[in-house]
Parts: C-alpha cells; sequence; structure tokens
C-alpha cells in the first residue's frame, strides 16, 4: 500500500459526518403497488439496475420511508441472499426505494470521499475480504449485516488520487453505460415493432382503415394483408396461420455432466450454460458462461453443442429468462432451447417468446419451484406470418441484434481489462503519476 494511503475505521467515518451506511426499508405487501418508484431488491442489482418487473412504492407515502431513497453518488451493495453485486448511482438514474436485501453506502463530504471512488473500493479486494468473512457465519442464505460493515476499515488515498482512479475506471465504466444503454434501447426497439407488426397487426389495420400504417413503409406494407380473419387464437390477418411453438422450432432440453466425473470438466473449453448465466446478462446474448465441458462431457447431453443464434430460455429456478446463445453452446436441464431451422426466424422466435411468457408461466408446474417441461412447452400456439413479411422484419431487426452483439463483446473486453486495472489502481500499486498516465490513455 502507497504511503500516502491511511486506514480509516468505517465507524469513525461515519461518527464524524463523513459517511453514512444505511439499508433498506421493510415493506409490507399491501405498501407496494403498480406506480410510484421503483422497490429495488437484489435481482435488479447488477453493475447497473434493471428495473423490469419491479414493485413499485408510492410517491405520497415516501415519509414512512426517511432516507431509504437513492440518491446520486450511493454505492449499493447486496447484503442478502446473492451477496455481493454492486452498483453506483448515477445522476441519471430513477430513484427508487431500498429493500432490506440492500444496502448503500454515501459519502457525505466527497473532499474527504469522492462517491465514484468509493463504488471502487468497495469494488476491491480489501471490501470483499471483510465482507466475505462475515457472509457466511450462519447456516441460512449469505448476510452481512448493516454493523458488520460498519466495524469495517477502509484505506484511502488522498483527493487527487480518488479523482484520479475514479477518472481512469469511470472512463472505462462511462463507455459500458453508453453501449448498454444503446442495446436497451434498440431491444426495446425490436420489440415495439414485434408487437405492431404481430401482436397488434397495425399495417392490416391500418389498410383495413385506409390509412397508410405507421410502424412500415409503403414497400413492407404491401406484404401485409388488408383484411383479418377468425382463428383458434381470434382475429388474425388472412393468410397467416395458427401454429404451434413445438411444430415451428426444435424445442430441447439439456444435461448436467456427472460432476464426480473429472474428465467431464478438468480443463474443459465448451461453453456449458445455466439459467444463474443468464440471470447476469445485462443484454439478451450469452457469449461466455461461468463453467465449460470437456468434448467427454458434451457427450452426455443429447442435444449437443447448440448453434449460435439459437433462443435460449430457463424453464425453471426461475422460469423466463431469455438470450441468444452468441457462441456455440451446450445447456444444462434448466433450459428450453429453441433451435431455429425452420419458418420463423431466430429474432421472431426470441420477441415471440417474451410476448408469449404470462402463458410460458401459466404453463409451469411444480411443487418446489415453477417448472415448465418440453411437453407443456411446445404445444403452445402462436401465429406464424407469411416468410416475406417474417424476412421483411428480419431485415429491420437483424442490424439491432448485430449491433448489441458488437456492443456486449466490446462490454466483455472492457470489462476485463477494468477488473484487471482495478485491483492495482484500489491497492495503491499503481502510483498517482502512474494513475495520471494511465487516466489519459483511456480518456483517449
Amino acid at each position: 500500500m502507497a504511503a500516502e494511503w491511511h486506514c480509516h475505521e468505517v465507524s469513525d467515518l461515519i461518527h464524524a459526518g463523513k459517511l453514512f451506511v444505511g439499508d433498506g426499508y421493510r415493506a409490507k405487501n399491501e405498501e407496494l403497488a403498480t406506480h410510484g418508484l421503483p422497490f429495488a431488491r437484489a435481482g435488479n442489482i447488477n453493475e447497473g439496475f434493471r428495473f423490469d418487473g419491479a414493485d413499485h412504492f408510492p410517491e405520497r407515502d415516501l415519509a414512512r420511508v426517511g432516507n431509504k431513497v437513492s440518491r446520486p453518488g450511493d454505492v449499493v451493495f447486496t447484503s442478502k441472499g446473492t451477496v455481493g453485486r454492486f452498483a453506483f448511482v448515477r445522476p441519471e438514474t430513477p430513484r427508487f426505494v431500498y429493500s432490506p436485501q440492500l444496502c448503500f453506502w454515501r459519502s457525505l463530504d466527497p473532499d474527504v470521499i469522492l462517491p465514484r471512488f468509493l463504488y471502487y473500493w468497495m469494488y476491491g479486494w480489501e471490501f470483499f475480504v471483510q465482507f466475505k468473512g462475515v457472509a457466511g457465519q450462519t447456516d441460512m442464505a449469505e448476510y452481512v449485516s448493516l454493523a458488520d460493515q460498519r466495524r469495517m476499515h477502509a484505506s484511502l488515498p488522498l483527493l487527487p488520487e480518488q479523482r484520479a482512479i475514479a477518472r481512469v475506471l469511470g472512463a472505462l465504466d462511462d463507455k459500458l453505460e453508453l453501449n448498454r444503454r444503446m442495446n436497451r434501447t434498440l431491444e426495446a426497439l425490436a420489440r415495439a415493432l414485434f408487437k405492431a407488426w404481430f401482436v397488434d397487426f397495425e399495417p392490416v389495420r391500418a389498410k383495413m382503415a385506409g390509412r397508410p400504417p405507421q410502424s412500415c413503409s409503403p414497400e413492407v406494407a404491401a406484404l401485409f394483408p388488408d383484411a383479418l380473419a377468425p382463428s383458434e387464437l381470434g382475429l388474425i390477418p388472412k393468410g397467416w396461420r395458427v401454429s404451434t411453438i413445438g411444430r415451428a422450432v426444435r424445442a430441447v432440453g439439456g444435461a448436467t455432466p456427472s460432476t464426480k466425473e473429472p474428465a467431464y470438466w478438468d480443463e474443459g473449453h465448451i461453453h456449458w450454460a445455466t439459467p444463474k448465466d443468464l440471470s447476469v446478462l445485462p443484454s439478451p446474448v450469452l457469449l461466455d458462461t461461468a463453467r465449460k465441458i470437456t468434448q467427454a462431457g458434451l457427450r452426455c447431453i443429447s442435444s449437443g453443442l447448440l448453434p449460435v443464434g439459437t433462443v435460449l430460455l430457463s424453464s425453471r429456478a426461475p422460469v423466463g429468462y431469455v438470450a441468444f446463445a452468441g457462441v456455440p453452446t451446450a445447456i444444462n436441464q434448466g433450459f428450453i432451447a429453441m433451435v431455429c431451422d425452420g419458418a420463423p426466424s431466430n429474432y421472431y422466435v426470441y420477441n415471440w417468446t417474451h410476448h408469449a411468457m404470462p402463458e410460458i408461466r401459466q404453463r409451469a408446474g411444480g411443487t418446489t419451484f415453477a417448472e415448465i417441461s418440453k411437453l407443456n412447452f411446445r404445444p403452445i400456439p402462436m401465429v406464424l406470418p407469411n416468410r416475406r413479411v417474417i424476412d421483411a422484419f428480419d431485415q429491420l431487426v437483424e442490424p439491432m441484434y448485430r449491433r448489441i452483439t458488437g456492443n456486449e463483446r466490446e462490454c466483455y473486453a472492457l470489462t476485463r481489462l477494468r477488473d484487471a486495472l482495478l485491483p492495482k489502481l484500489i491497492s495503491g500499486q499503481v502510483r498517482m503519476k502512474d494513475t495520471e498516465r494511465i487516466a489519459e490513455e483511456v480518456s483517449g
């Protein structure tokens, strides 16, 4: 540790009014609603915030919450269940209410603790060792109490070096955030187009009303019929048909090679996915897996190595994670994989899966946890347009998903660079002059 770094007791920083360490609000079910501020739980946190499907806390009741509402500069730490995820509250992050699964560290004096440096320090080895030392002390799920956190210590450099370190790592994180914000926008555009064409049938209804469609060009509109016809799913565009997902794609499952057999795992290089791999994806493209298997392990899985573009749906624990395979991938038994080698493309099937999610979950059974079997999944009905309409959809969304994949590959590389730099910077192994040089190189 460099001589200019000083070790501080967290309790001393709190008592001096330099730092606040708090936890979340213990809301009752009846206090939550569908509107208001997101009520953030551990599942909404992973190097950022995703509030899709989150409960909300009515703004009129915020007086009950006190200071347990986010502020820009807060560092969020998942302290229960899935311990050890972090996020930094940016100025543009929507305000939210902390749940009891979360704790937050809030710098009260940025001239002593720069908020963004605090985020990177908590990402570092010193904080990791301390929270891991207390997280597994009970027989229940991992838990790091507020008292445990307040008994920790923090090594801090002087403010100029905090700024330089935050500048280096912040430049990388800003690029990561920009890429992922772009990916969220692109995905939202693709989903909106799917809904307009294949759920609301907007081009067909526009032609029936004698007006130009809003969701496509005149050339594409010419591919759509000008009338709706009855079907088992209600009115659908004339000439389109109803099929099932099991007929439209090859729906397969996976398996777990015996973990007692080293030949299936040791020095494995073949991607092998579990639902947990999808749970941490910031974008809907799977580029890496936590575990790899060998060729011998792959032979234990009847579905084999699935091609790039396969649509992956977690079928249990929980039901509902969806992503494209961005690399050839084998899967465990927690998936239904949809190999799209027939009429509907993988882009159509991916968006259909999101739209059909309520029915998919409704068909799930199980006593311990929800699970949908391939037997219950394959009969789910789906509307199939003619191939020319699907091709037109693909021509519009394929560049979007190609850009999403490219952005995510860049994020993967940036994350590896950041994770290599972070421990050296946060431990003080890299001195001030080196930090400033790296900052200039990263900032470009």
